[in-house]
C-alpha cells in the first residue's frame, strides 16, 4: 500500500511540473507574439519620443523610481503567492522571476543610469524685442546649471536666425551641456489673432505648450525676463515635491494683501487668496493632458483643449493679465492640482519695492529673478537693471567671481536709495553659493 501511495505523490509532482512548464511556454509565446505586433506592426509603446524614459504620472525622478520599484518586484514578493486559475497579481512575479530578477537588474541600473542623465526641460516664448533678453536668461541657466538642459525656445520666425546664431557662437564646452530646439509661434488656426493680442505679444503661447510638444513629460515655463541665480535643477527637483494630484507649480502674486492685485481689483475668480503669477511655471504635461478639469461654464468636467477657447470667450472682457488670468480661474476651480512653491523662486520688485516682504528671500536668498513691467531697461529698480546687466556682460570663460560678483556688488552699492537697493543682499547671497559651487567643480575637473 505504501508503494502505491509513493507512486501515486510522484506522478503527482510529475503532473504539477509539467502543468508549470506548459504554462511556462504559453505565456513566452505570448510575450514574443506581443513583441512581433509592436516590431513588425508599428503599435505604439508608452514612451516618450524626446527624452527617452515611459511616460509618468508621478513627475521628475520620482516617476523613474516608480519604474524601478515596479522591475524590482521578485524580490520583495513571494513566488508563492497564486491566485485561482493560475492568474498572478501585477506586483508577483511568475514562474519566470529568475530570468525577470536578472532582467530587473540590468533594467535597474539603466532607470538609475537615465535618473543620473535627465535633463531639465525648459521652455520660454519670444516675440518683438526679446531676443537678448531671452538670451540673458539661457545664459544664467546655463552658467550655473550643472545637469543637462534642453531649451525649447518659441519665437516669431524672424528672430530663429538669431538665436540659432547666438547660441552656435558660445564656446563648445558651453553648448556641450545643453539642447535647444527653436520652434515658431503656433496658435489654434481659427482663434490665431485673438490669442497671439492677448495680454502681451505672444505671451498666451504657454497656454499651448501642452498640446504641441505632446512627447513632453514635464516642462519649466519662464518669461523671457527671468534671471537664474542657481542651478535650473533645483527648480526641476520640485516636481518631486508634488502629490498625485498637483500637475502645476506657481509662486503666489503677492505675499502682502494690502498691496495686492487680484484680491483688490480683478473681475474673475483667482486662485487663493492673492492669486498666482505664471512667470515661472512648472509643469507635469502628462497629467495635465490626462486630467478632466472642472470650471464654471459647464456641469461637465473638460479637458484642458476643450476649455481654453471657452474661458477665453467668457472672461475676456473682464481679464487684464491675459492668459495669467485664465490660469488663476483654472485653478481657481481645481485648486488641488497646483503646488504653490515660495517666493524666492519669483522675486519681483513687488517683493521689496515698499520694503522687504519675501521672508523666504529674507532667509536663504533669492533664487530667480523676475524683472517684470521692463525693470531691467529703465531706472525704476536699479538692483535689478544691475543684476541682469551683469549677466549680459559676463563673458564665458571668465572668472565668475571677478568678471560677476565683483563689478555686480560694485554696482548694487550704487542703488541703496531704493528699497530693493537696500535689500540687495538677497540678490547676491544664493548667487555666490553658485558661483562657488561652480568654481569648486571647475577646480575638481582640472585635478
Amino acid at each position: 500500500m505504501r508503494c502505491y501511495l509513493q507512486t501515486f505523490l510522484l506522478g503527482m509532482i510529475f503532473v504539477f511540473f509539467s502543468f508549470l512548464y506548459v504554462f511556462n511556454q504559453l505565456a513566452s509565446t505570448l510575450e514574443d507574439r506581443d513583441g512581433w505586433r509592436v516590431k513588425e506592426h508599428g503599435i505604439p509603446g508608452r514612451k516618450s519620443h524626446d527624452t527617452g524614459h515611459l511616460l509618468r504620472k508621478r513627475p521628475g525622478l520620482e516617476g523613474l523610481r516608480d519604474r524601478e520599484e515596479g522591475l524590482d518586484r521578485c524580490k520583495s514578493q513571494s513566488v508563492s503567492y497564486w491566485n485561482p486559475y493560475w492568474r498572478l497579481p501585477a506586483d508577483v512575479c511568475g514562474v519566470n522571476c529568475l530570468l525577470e530578477s536578472s532582467f530587473s537588474e540590468r533594467s535597474s541600473s539603466a532607470v538609475k543610469a537615465e535618473s543620473r542623465d535627465e535633463r531639465s526641460h525648459l521652455a520660454v516664448v519670444a516675440c518683438g524685442p526679446r531676443l537678448e533678453e531671452t538670451i540673458t536668461m539661457l545664459k544664467s541657466a546655463v552658467l550655473f546649471s550643472k545637469k543637462p538642459l534642453h531649451f525649447y525656445i518659441f519665437a516669431e520666425d524672424e528672430l530663429h536666425k538669431s538665436f540659432r546664431n547666438t547660441l552656435e557662437s558660445w564656446p563648445w564646452r558651453v553648448r556641450a551641456r545643453f539642447n535647444s530646439t527653436i520652434y515658431p509661434i503656433t496658435f489654434p488656426t481659427e482663434n490665431a489673432r485673438e490669442w497671439k493680442k492677448l495680454f502681451k505679444p505672444c505671451a498666451s503661447q504657454r497656454l499651448f505648450l501642452p498640446l504641441i510638444l505632446k512627447e513632453v513629460d514635464s516642462l519649466l515655463y519662464v518669461d523671457t525676463d527671468i534671471i537664474f541665480l542657481q542651478p535650473v535643477e533645483d527648480m526641476w527637483a520640485l516636481l518631486s515635491h508634488f502629490n498625485s494630484s498637483q500637475l502645476a507649480a506657481m509662486a503666489p502674486e503677492h505675499e502682502e494683501p494690502r498691496i495686492g492685485w487680484y484680491n483688490r481689483f480683478a473681475r474673475h475668480p483667482y486662485y487663493g487668496k492673492t492669486g498666482i503669477n505664471s512667470g515661472v511655471m512648472l509643469m507635469n504635461m502628462t497629467r495635465l493632458r490626462e486630467k478632466f478639469f472642472k470650471n464654471d461654464m459647464t456641469t461637465v468636467a473638460l479637458k484642458w483643449e476643450e476649455m481654453l477657447m471657452p474661458l477665453l470667450q467668457k472672461y475676456k472682457l473682464n481679464i487684464t493679465w491675459g492668459d495669467q488670468d485664465l490660469l488663476n480661474i483654472i485653478f481657481h476651480h481645481n485648486p488641488e492640482s497646483l503646488y504653490v512653491f515660495p517666493c524666492q523662486w519669483n522675486y519681483r520688485p513687488d517683493h521689496c519695492i515698499y520694503g522687504s516682504n519675501c521672508q523666504q528671500a529674507e532667509q536663504e536668498g533669492v533664487f530667480i529673478l523676475h524683472g517684470n513691467r521692463g525693470v531691467y531697461h529703465d531706472d525704476k529698480q536699479p538692483a535689478f537693471r544691475a543684476v541682469y546687466e551683469a549677466i549680459q556682460k559676463y563673458q564665458f570663460g571668465d572668472n565668475l567671481e571677478t568678471s560677476l560678483l565683483g563689478p555686480l556688488e560694485t554696482s548694487l552699492q550704487t542703488t541703496t536709495h531704493t528699497y530693493c537697493g537696500r535689500a540687495s543682499h538677497l540678490l547676491t547671497k544664493k548667487l555666490k553659493q553658485s558661483i562657488m559651487s561652480v568654481q569648486q567643480d571647475a577646480t575638481r575637473r582640472r585635478r
